[in-house]
């Protein structure tokens, strides 16, 4: 089904209930593709004045015709002659408005029809349903010269008195007053101007209680609870349980057929809105419980992509309710899919750098490689992490500098986070002088070895003091321990207590560090100099 199709459906359901008359023909059609220019085109089909030629027109132009009480015109829709077609078009008219169901936009618009029939040229329009299940047909019917035009069926009206009395009998039955809905202002029943003008806000203000007593209700049953919030029920919430319990009544009160052709198209309106209405306020519930969780861990750049996603998710909502609304209504929505799939990927192009910063830094948030506050090493860089977006995450130097890196870099490079680091590494490398004797050198180790076994915070396993090597200008012992430190700084103050302490061991044990030095020896003939050593530069 067409746009300019979907626009005939909803005039002509807006015409039953004003009582205007429009035809298909009115509302003009959406041109088929042109011809090749070699061939002109064809002549389109002179159509009926009455719009018999789609059966869509003729059941339409029969209820306008006799709820105007216009009979002799409505008996031309009838497939009957002599003056009981009158009759049967004032009685056809009271069954169908009393038990046709509410789907004349369902009804084919074609001149050939459906063709859903098995038998050709037959049209089902509906199904009363009653004593019995009778289904009114329209047959094509072909009179003279003129084009073929549909008529309520033969068949159809041999089974119309017996449907029109059992219609009365039933109406005697009912509880309503005969005159609520016998007696018409204008083209509406007495019943149908009530239902719409009091029972439609009755049900609302009902609703508006009821949501005013059960959060009073749910407040006192769950007074420390945050879910709860002014409503139980929201407005949209109200709106479909109106749709819903006026839907039943529809069905059990004797409307006319322009109401319930009426309140069945906004029915189904209203419920796909409220859906996804009530989907979307869901969705910003789930984002407000989310976000507050997030706060607490001071993460901005999660709150951000979540809000994000919630409006992608919010955007997924409207146009899902869009298609499946179209759909519904009969309208094809296969080529604007295909427009918005190639404009979606002219986008997802042009914006490619973009889309992989934004997902590099949702892998960010969610892997929590990286954190504000965090400070690290990132190839040339280091400083700490000051703010993490979508996009590029800041980082503030060592020089005070702010340095934007992209994610997408981040989320590829080998990072070093230097506070995250759970133990601090006291690893100095003692260098003795040559003439440190071997008592000197064993009371050095020992005398170091206690000092770090008596710190509070140090790693006892850790502990590793030892004699390594005899290098090029010293006797070089290494000493290795892990601290427990709170920062960086706790460690420096730590370090500097004990790097005093070393030195006051070395000095106590009668030697002392050694230095770059060299010793010369000079070889003469006649006689010898004593070596005389020599001192780096100062």
């Amino acid at each position: 089904m067409s746009s300019a199709g979907f626009a005939i459906c909803l005039m002509q359901v807006i015409a039953l209930t004003l009582g205007v008359s429009v035809s298909a023909a009115q509302v003009p059609r959406s041109n088929s593709p042109a011809a090749p220019a070699a061939q002109p085109p064809k002549p389109e089909p002179a159509s009926d004045p009455l719009g018999r030629h789609t059966p869509r027109g003729t059941v339409t132009g029969f209820i306008e015709a006799a709820r105007k009480g216009n009979i002799e015109r409505a008996a031309q829709y009838l497939n009957a002659r002599g003056t009981d077609a009158e009759t049967l078009a004032r009685q056809l008219f009271e069954v169908l408005d009393a038990r046709l169901p509410a789907g004349l936009m369902r009804i084919s618009d074609a001149p050939e029809g459906s063709g859903t029939s098995l038998t050709p040229n037959r049209e089902i329009v509906g199904t009363i349903e009653g004593r019995r299940t009778q289904d009114i047909v329209l047959e094509r019917v072909t009179r003279g010269d003129s084009p073929p035009i549909w008529l309520f069926s033969r068949d159809t009206l041999e089974a119309v008195p017996a449907l029109h009395g059992e219609i009365v009998i039933s109406t005697r039955d009912r509880l309503l007053p005969s005159f609520l809905i016998n007696t018409r202002l204008g083209d509406l029943r007495l019943v149908d101007i009530f239902v719409v003008l009091l029972g439609l806000p009755a049900m609302y203000l009902t609703t508006v209680l009821l949501n005013r007593m059960l959060t009073r209700l749910l407040r006192r049953a769950l007074p420390t609870s945050n879910v709860i919030g002014a409503n139980v029920l929201p407005f949209p919430a109200r709106l479909l349980l109106v749709t819903v319990v006026a839907s039943g009544f529809v069905a059990t009160l004797p409307l006319s057929l322009a109401i319930r052709q009426l309140w069945s198209f906004l029915a189904s309106l209203l419920t796909s809105v409220t859906v996804a209405w009530l989907l979307i306020l869901a969705n910003a519930l789930l984002e407000r419980n989310l976000v507050r969780r997030i706060v607490a861990s001071q993460s901005v750049a999660a709150a951000s992509l979540l809000r994000l996603l919630r409006r992608g998710i919010d955007v997924v909502i409207v146009f899902g309710t869009i298609l499946l609304t179209l759909r519904h209504f009969g309208v094809d929505a296969t080529p604007a899919l295909a427009g918005l799939g190639v404009g979606g990927i002219a986008v997802a192009l042009a914006a490619q750098k973009t889309l992989e910063n934004v997902i590099a830094g949702a892998s960010l948030i969610f892997d929590k490689a990286v954190r504000v506050g965090d400070f690290l090493k990132m190839g040339d860089v280091t400083g700490t992490v000051d703010h993490i977006g979508l996009r590029s995450t800041r980082i503030r130097t060592l020089d005070r500098t702010l340095v934007s890196v992209p994610n997408s870099q981040i989320a590829n490079a080998s990072l070093e986070t230097l506070s995250a680091r759970d133990k601090f590494w006291f690893h100095p490398l003692l260098g003795l002088r040559f003439e440190t004797t071997p008592e000197q050198l064993q009371r050095v180790l020992d005398d170091v070895r206690h000092l770090l076994c008596d710190q509070p915070r140090v790693d006892l396993e850790s502990v590793r003091v030892r004699f390594v090597r005899l290098g090029t200008f010293s006797l070089d012992i290494e000493v290795s321990a892990y601290f427990f430190a709170s920062d960086w700084n706790h460690f420096l103050e730590l370090q500097e207590r004990l790097l005093s302490a070393i030195a006051g061991i070395v000095n106590r044990a009668g030697t002392s560090f050694a230095f770059p030095s060299q010793t010369m020896y000079i070889d003469s003939g006649s006689s010898t100099i004593a070596p005389t050593p020599s001192r780096p530069p100062r």
